[in-house]
């Protein structure tokens, strides 16, 4: 397991995430600032699209335009401090604007491919919100395509960088916690019931809108599974959506369940990653303002034997991961997530999916 540090960034940082940097040991950069990386935005219609506000509060980025060519969200977003006063284009004039180097697509998941195979193809690097589509060949296809280019896909999953995911990935890389046997995922809130008929439309239900978040952490810390199965119930049956998922991973050692439902009470408090070792755990719950427990088997560096609380500072979603993608755009650093755990990552959500 490659170990994964948090990215620099020269966005202005809260005093809590500036600490963070700082626990890190690392440095903020010195020197003259080199140039912002031209972004532009598709879509406005998926669930985490207002995180363009990141990127227009960051050194690394300046923001040319976003395209959204339906009136009716076009004229709700205007509204919205992340939009305001951004020129409106259409795709061809996003795409064609001189120097324009990365694009967000941030449209319904059902036209999202589409998007991102246009960006891919005008050769601009790519930041994909989740999941990535219905259409396996389709994914397939665009990864292949960047690879080509030498352009970045970059998957929304927003856990990625929390401070306390980085830490699973130092302790696996130093081999403290021995062989993983056992990772247990849950993610899971209260879908109100104007959203489930949206959800609904898509047949991989809450496992293959919401669950793909913790899916995402598992493949990063087990890999591709050698089996992959997938239990579901319907709770409300109104509407359709399978709102009660269970997917089973397997491998030759170990075992992972990834469990996602719209019905939980308080779900964001119970949202965690549990990782078992032959010879320590680590439990992170919550996940969305994490803290975690760690139990070794004997003394590791600072960390005693036995049980410890680990607190960290609450981490603004989306702000290390555009920080890292501006370090790979620009040659600073390899891409932490390359294509190969993408397209692992969206087979085994699909077929957890049934898909």
């Amino acid at each position: 397991m490659a170990l994964f540090p948090l990215p620099t960034t020269r966005r202005r940082f809260s005093a809590a995430v500036a600490a963070l940097v700082a626990s890190r040991g690392l440095a903020a950069r010195g020197g003259a600032l080199p140039p912002p990386i031209k972004l532009g935005q598709i879509g406005v219609s998926h669930a985490h699209a207002t995180k363009l506000s990141v990127y227009r509060e960051s050194a690394d980025y300046e923001v040319v335009g976003i395209v959204e060519p339906n009136p009716d969200l076009r004229a709700k977003a205007e509204q919205h401090p992340a939009y305001r006063g951004l020129p409106w284009l259409t795709r061809e004039q996003l795409l064609a604007t001189p120097g324009l180097q990365t694009v967000l697509v941030e449209t319904a998941v059902r036209d999202s491919l589409q998007e991102a195979e246009a960006v891919v193809a005008a050769g601009k690097h790519l930041h994909l919100d989740k999941p990535a589509g219905e259409s396996l060949p389709q994914f397939e296809r665009i990864l292949a395509a960047a690879d080509r280019q030498g352009l970045m896909v970059q998957l929304g999953y927003m856990y990625r960088y929390s401070p306390a995911v980085v830490m699973l990935r130092e302790l696996l890389a130093k081999g403290w916690l021995g062989e993983v046997f056992e990772v247990h995922a849950v993610m899971s809130k209260v879908v109100p019931p104007s959203d489930r008929l949206g959800l609904a439309a898509y047949p991989g239900g809450i496992m293959f809108e919401l669950g793909c978040h913790v899916l995402d952490l598992v493949i990063g810390v087990l890999g591709k599974p050698a089996k992959v199965s997938g239990v579901d119930a319907q709770v409300v049956e109104a509407d359709g959506l399978r709102d009660n998922m269970l997917a089973v991973l397997e491998y030759p050692k170990a075992i992972a369940t990834v469990k996602s439902s719209a019905v939980e009470v308080e779900g964001f408090a119970r949202r965690q990653l549990v990782v078992c070792g032959t010879e320590g755990t680590f439990h992170i719950q919550p996940l969305d303002n994490p803290s975690a427990r760690l139990a070794l088997s004997e003394p590791r560096g600072s960390y005693a034997a036995g049980l410890q609380d680990i607190t960290f500072p609450r981490f603004p979603r989306y702000v290390a991961d555009a920080a890292d993608m501006a370090a790979v755009i620009r040659g600073e650093k390899a891409d932490d997530f390359p294509s190969s755990h993408e397209l692992i990552v969206q087979q085994t959500l699909l077929a957890a999916c049934g898909l």
